[in-house]
């Protein structure tokens, strides 16, 4: 298996993981930053703890390769799943993931500005029928919901299409490290907004679900594929959880999909394919 489709198989199962965050943070009705703060504890434990079966040349080498640059990260991943979870509580799935979903954008952007990277014609066509697909999926859908949980969404999007570019140019930075101090980050920033600490049983299960397994996994699957393919290729694999999304919500809450998602997920799915032949025949 060559390189880049290494990094599109890990980056795709790492964004399949990830759509299943929606629907666990609408399980529960805690505030947003109670949230963040367990599941960035949990996702620091269950990362942090690989190492312990490791010798500690192993970790000293992780925490001191590009340092500096993994807390800028760091922080830029925590920062985002702060406004992802705050967006997800305050306005509709819908409208997070539509918006999310212009990450590739944001990417291919931030790429040229700070490393001058070119944007490509694939990505730019594959762009533009990735929201024609979106538009049909959404069209009858997208409520004007919430301004603030949509300017959160906007900001989530912004911060993970920059961490995933620098990401893009540090690519033996340790990502299980970095995915530790991101859940650390998320969990500290959060605690400064909490009004109390304490959380039902159910809630906390939801949580630890999500910030041992679903959380650090789906990060590290994302961190590891940036360092395989194009920040932009990774930001447009990011609509397979646009698709995935209301799929999880009609199984587990019951709402079914309209036929426009399933003529758009068509588009989007046909896009994905050809794009990734393409890159892949490039590449050879």
């Amino acid at each position: 298996m060559t390189n880049n489709a290494k990094g599109l198989a890990l980056t795709s199962l790492g964004v399949f993981i990830m759509s299943l965050e929606s629907l666990f943070i609408k399980f529960t009705t805690v505030s947003p930053f109670l949230f963040s703060f367990y599941i960035g504890i949990f996702m620091f434990i269950s990362m942090i703890s690989t190492f312990l079966f490791k010798e500690k040349a192993v970790l000293k080498k992780a925490l001191n390769t590009n340092l500096p640059m993994m807390i800028v990260c760091a922080i830029l991943m925590g920062t985002s799943n702060i406004f992802f979870i705050t967006a997800v509580k305050t306005t509709t799935v819908a409208n997070v993931v539509i918006i999310f979903s212009t990450a590739a954008l944001f990417s291919a952007l931030f790429a040229y500005l700070f490393y001058k990277e070119k944007i490509t014609k694939n990505i730019i066509i594959a762009s533009f029928f990735m929201f024609v697909g979106l538009f049909i999926i959404f069209n009858d859908k997208l409520e004007i919901g919430s301004i603030e949980g949509n300017i959160y969404a906007l900001f989530c999007t912004a911060l993970f299409a920059t961490s995933y570019v620098l990401l893009s140019r540090y690519k033996d930075m340790n990502r299980v490290i970095l995915t530790a101090f991101s859940g650390l980050a998320l969990s500290i920033i959060a605690f400064f907004f909490c009004d109390e600490l304490a959380i039902d049983f159910k809630t906390l299960t939801v949580v630890m679900i999500m910030g041992l397994l679903i959380s650090p996994i789906s990060r590290v699957l994302l961190g590891t594929g940036a360092k395989y393919i194009r920040a932009s290729e990774v930001s447009l694999l990011m609509i397979i959880e646009t698709i995935m999304a209301p799929i999880w919500v009609w199984i587990f809450l019951n709402e079914v999909p309209s036929s426009y998602t399933f003529i758009g997920g068509s588009i989007i799915i046909a896009t994905l394919i050809i794009n990734s032949i393409y890159t892949l025949k490039k590449e050879n």
